[in-house]
């Protein structure tokens, strides 16, 4: 235990291997359940009441010997034979009786049919012969029987077909590559932890045998019952899980064992998934294997199952290629092995939303409450001072409403981003600077107010842009109601 510490890290425990590794213990599974899929790849369903289609099996009947067990596939192919062999043979002692050949056997003038056919066993071994082309010389067909003649077409044809059909059912039987199959491993469990900065769920496939898999391409379907909006309960529906289609990543070089990782992201169907909803949720994770075998040819396919007591969560796969001299070495017996190591027991989603909230750009700035109130203070003066302007004057200002904008996108930090696109171009230039405090901004603000004023200056009648003098402050030139109003509005 010490060494693999110090290979793979003090902060890593292992925690399941392999039946042949000792002193490791296994993860006990919670329950057993029904499985759609086992983990030798075979699927467990059966079809029932088919009713008439079962004539279907028959139209294709060369595929249904195939597709039948071993001991079914002999007890047919021996039954065939037996029958095929027994009615030639009767046919063969029918003439023979018919003919009279049965009595004559023994007369030296007589020429029967089949020479020395005596009785049913001797007809048979003509048969045998016939069928074999052993040809022992002692039977034999005369010129005298041309219903005999007929009869040996009728075997050589029926002979042929029967041999083409069954030697072809059972060559095709053990040349099927299921046996291949057997030697591609699915690890026993699935691990879910992070790799790459994401949270992935990930097994291992290996090829035992040195030849290759041509083509091979690996794919995962989820298997999980769901109801949908129109109340519809669908026991098990298939979904697809993405393991690296647009990557290329499902197409494998299987020459070593391979991880073949599925990243949870927003489309990923573990979107929701997290190591406490794994206590409660039922799916299985049907994982399908293809490829050419290299030596035959033929496709293969390969498959396995997952169900949600079978993936652990927080674990990762021990390495099992070492660099020995001028080869590398797999080390089988590591193959299912796991180690445990640190991932967050929060789904994808919990932990998008977490890092949301503490994002510093949505999230309430921390400011002195004083400058705030100082800030709406001063915003509030501003907003009763455009109050007592003079209708004409608010008019030519043109910004009854802008205190009002400037308070409610000072309010808070959020409300600040939003309400940026409201204020002119030179706020938001001003705004979108770092470092400017709200204090610095409401002053800025009160000095581009008052610069409108001095620019409306030109737009007043004659006589009034002489009493303010050319744009600067008005002072005791103006008229008394003018003069009142402007000591009011500075004070």
């Amino acid at each position: 235990m010490s060494a693999l510490r110090r290979k793979f890290g003090d902060d890593y425990q292992v925690v399941t291997t392999s039946s042949s590794c000792s002193g490791f213990s296994q993860p006990v599974p919670k329950k057993k359940r029904q499985r759609f899929v086992d983990k030798n790849g075979r699927c467990n369903v059966q079809h029932g009441n088919l009713g008439s289609e079962t004539s279907r099996y028959l139209s294709d009947l060369f595929t249904t010997l195939v597709d039948l067990k071993w001991r079914w596939n002999l007890f047919i192919f021996i039954l065939t034979y037996t029958v095929a062999w027994l009615f030639m043979a009767s046919m063969w002692w029918v003439i023979a009786y018919i003919r009279g050949d049965l009595n004559k056997a023994y007369d030296k003038d007589y020429t029967p049919c089949v020479a020395n056919v005596y009785n049913f066993p001797s007809a048979f071994l003509f048969f045998i012969e016939t069928e074999a082309t052993i040809g022992y010389g002692f039977r034999y067909i005369t010129d005298k029987c041309p219903e005999g003649i007929i009869l040996f077409l009728f075997q050589s044809i029926l002979g042929s077909i029967v041999d083409a059909f069954l030697i072809g059912c059972m060559f095709i039987k053990m040349s099927q590559p299921k046996k291949r199959a057997e030697t591609l491993m699915f690890s026993e469990h699935a691990v879910i932890s992070m790799r790459d900065g994401k949270l992935t769920l990930m097994f291992r496939v290996g090829n035992l045998r040195n030849s290759h898999m041509v083509s091979a391409q690996i794919r995962c379907k989820l298997l999980k019952s769901r109801q949908t909006p129109e109340g519809e309960f669908l026991p098990l529906d298939q979904l697809e899980l993405d393991v690296g289609f647009s990557t290329g990543a499902d197409q494998l070089f299987l020459v070593s064992p391979l991880t073949i990782c599925h990243v949870i992201d927003a489309k990923s169907p573990f979107y929701d998934l997290s190591q406490r909803s794994m206590q409660t949720e039922q799916f299985e994770i049907v994982v399908i294997l293809e490829g050419i075998v290299e030596t035959t040819g033929m496709t293969c396919q390969a498959r396995t199952s997952y169900t949600e007591d079978e993936v652990l969560w927080g674990h990762r796969f021990f390495p099992v290629i070492s660099l020995e001299e001028g080869f590398f070495k797999v080390d089988y017996s590591q193959f299912h092995a796991t180690f445990e190591v640190h991932t967050p027991p929060y789904s994808v989603k919990e932990q998008e939303e977490m890092l949301l909230m503490s994002s510093p750009l949505i999230a309430p700035a921390v400011s002195n409450s004083k400058e705030r109130n100082n800030s709406v203070d001063c915003l509030d003066g501003l907003d009763d001072i455009s109050t007592k302007l003079p209708p004409k004057l608010q008019k030519i200002t043109g910004r009854e409403d802008f205190p009002k904008k400037l308070l409610r996108m000072s309010s808070t930090t959020s409300e600040k981003a939003y309400s940026i696109g409201d204020l002119p171009m030179k706020l938001q230039r001003i705004s979108s600077v770092p470092g400017n405090s709200e204090e610095k901004l409401v002053i800025r603000t009160t000095k581009m107010m008052s610069d409108p004023m001095s620019q409306s200056v030109a737009d007043l009648p004659p006589k009034l842009q002489k009493l303010s003098g050319g744009g600067t402050r008005m002072d005791g030139n103006l008229p008394p109601k003018l003069r009142k109003m402007n000591s009011d509005r500075f004070t």
